[in-house]
């Protein structure tokens, strides 16, 4: 396999990995209380990133801006999990990618018309999702809450790229952090929940699943990503990103028996087709220079990526921490990395 097809597999994995969870996340939730599945899904990945920083350490800024960062993807985590267990695993796919539209709204500059319309199909999409899943019919509180995390996840996009594009701040680490918030807060609601934290050993059958949540979608992804940004341009990289709805859709249909009526149907094209045009647009617009600059380092760097995520001058110039300080990464291939996602 020549090196190009090995990369475009990677990213594609990640993205089949990043689709797949919502399924995951949903048939654990039928088990376990929905914070003893976040204490258990945060733990593990913060023993796993606190061991790949190691002797490294962290910076004030890092410790800072993580544990703000820290709480902000918690309420997403918070938000996606309880929306997931109360809507299908598609429609938590389709509606949280809302997100890619979102984000360069809340992040500031000017947009071509032609974004706005795309940003309107994806809403129009969101209504069709919300209202025809199973039937024409009010939207769900599942659907809601889902909606509702798209819009904090955009929100905490636009304030990575802000706080993170400051300097001195590496994505590892800062994602290290970010996990351990996540522990500590998930912590108390988790041991006094329905069951406690003996309710993990009482369903040893999800182990599998918390497991694959902790290590495949957070630490996996993470470090897989990190090595194939490096390696593609960042129009593929977020392209092939950007097929997570896709793998979402598939995995609920495929492997959780869920049903898509022709409205949802109708919804989960109109959504790809805006959320792939917005991002076309958005990238293109940005190419062009009509965003502005955000930092010494790269133009545009705090600007909404075209995978629908922020990035950092910081972000895009050491990839993920793990290259030596000799190999800047190029500006053009560390567009895709994302950060927001455990």
């Amino acid at each position: 396999m020549s090196d190009s097809r090995r990369t475009d597999a990677v990213l594609l994995l990640v993205a089949l990995v990043w689709g797949s969870s919502y399924l995951v996340a949903k048939d654990a939730t039928a088990v376990l209380p929905v914070p003893t599945v976040l204490f258990a899904r945060y733990a593990p990945s913060a023993l796993a990133c606190a061991a790949l920083v190691g002797r490294r350490g962290w910076s004030r800024p890092e410790l800072r801006t993580g544990a703000l960062l820290g709480v902000t993807q918690a309420a997403i985590l918070l938000l996606e999990t309880y929306g997931v267990a109360h809507t299908s695993a598609a429609n938590a796919g389709l509606i949280i990618s809302l997100t890619i539209v979102l984000t360069p709204l809340l992040d500031g500059g000017r947009l071509p018309m032609r974004f706005f319309a795309a940003a309107g199909v994806c809403v129009a999409a969101v209504g069709l999702l919300m209202t025809g899943s199973t039937g024409l019919h009010l939207p769900g509180l599942g659907d809601l809450l889902m909606l509702a995390a798209a819009v904090v996840r955009a929100g905490h996009v636009a304030l990575v790229g802000r706080l993170a594009s400051r300097g001195g701040i590496r994505p590892l680490q800062l994602t290290a952090v970010q996990t351990v918030v996540g522990t500590a807060l998930f912590a108390v609601p988790a041991a006094t929940a329905r069951g406690g934290l003996p309710a993990l050993s009482q369903s040893a059958s999800t182990w599998g699943q918390l497991a694959y949540l902790a290590l495949g979608c957070s630490v996996f992804a993470f470090l897989a990503q990190t090595w194939a940004v490096q390696r593609t341009s960042a129009s593929r990289a977020s392209l092939l990103l950007g097929t997570e709805p896709v793998w979402a859709v598939l995995a609920g249909v495929a492997l959780g028996g869920e049903r898509l009526t022709a409205v949802a149907v109708l919804g989960a094209a109109l959504m790809l087709t805006g959320t792939y045009g917005g991002q076309a647009v958005e990238r293109a617009h940005r190419a062009a220079g009509a965003i502005g600059n955000s930092g010494p380092e790269f133009p545009g760097a705090r600007r909404s990526l075209s995978s629908g995520r922020a990035a950092s001058a910081t972000q895009r110039k050491w990839v993920g921490g793990f290259l030596p300080p000799t190999h800047p990464v190029p500006r053009e291939r560390a567009n895709a990395t994302r950060y927001d996602e455990l």
